[in-house]
């Protein structure tokens, strides 16, 4: 191996060093601000914010179209690399990373300004009454098992799709193509699942 590529590998080595510091830092983050999520407050939005309002109530459709438009990157994505068009694979990929990290950012802004929305929750109370329970029961238990999943799968698979464009962006192949095979189908039903959830809950949106 040349001195050059001996240089070039060890500044490789190094970025990545750094950048998975990054994708640390950033999942510590992320994490919490979907822990705050649960906590019971809310930034009200002011009542003749009409616009921001009718944006804010947008935005369950806008982040389900979103992830459906990261699943159709993802399954074009390997697609392409299995027929070995790999900058094809490599905008893909990078696609479904921008939107991932626009859908992030909606779905922040959305939970930290509107309360939650709760399956079977006909009457929008908040509160689940005996009739809402047996009426939705069965469909909410099926609700909460899917959303369930997908809450975990995505805190999960957050870090590990950051760590395999790390690997990508530092030309470390090997690595990101081992890493890869555990991300891809974790990723993919974060975003297949999402919708799922989204078309779901629709009807209960007030």
């Amino acid at each position: 191996m040349s001195t050059s590529s001996i240089l070039e590998q060890s500044v490789q080595t190094e970025k990545a060093r750094r950048l998975k510091v990054v994708v640390w830092i950033v999942s510590a983050v992320v994490l919490l601000l979907v822990a705050l999520m649960r906590a019971p407050f809310k930034f009200d939005v002011p009542p003749d914010y009409e616009t921001a309002h009718n944006f804010i109530k947008a935005l369950p459709g806008v982040i389900a179209f979103l992830n459906t438009l990261v699943a159709a990157c993802l399954l074009g994505g390997i697609l392409a690399i299995l027929q070995k068009k790999h900058k094809f694979h490599q905008r893909l990929m990078t696609t479904a990373l921008i939107l991932s990290s626009i859908f992030l950012v909606f779905y922040v802004v959305y939970h930290f300004t509107t309360f939650e929305t709760k399956f079977g929750d006909a009457d929008g109370n908040g509160e689940m009454s005996k009739g809402e329970l047996e009426k939705f029961g069965n469909l909410r238990i099926l609700y909460l098992s899917v959303l369930f999943t997908h809450i975990i799968t995505a805190a999960v698979s957050f870090p590990m799709i950051l760590m395999t464009f790390v690997h990508a962006w530092t030309r470390d192949f090997e690595n990101h193509r081992k890493l890869a095979k555990k991300t891809f189908p974790l990723w993919l039903y974060v975003a297949v699942t999402g919708p799922f959830c989204y078309w779901m809950l629709k009807p209960f949106y007030q």
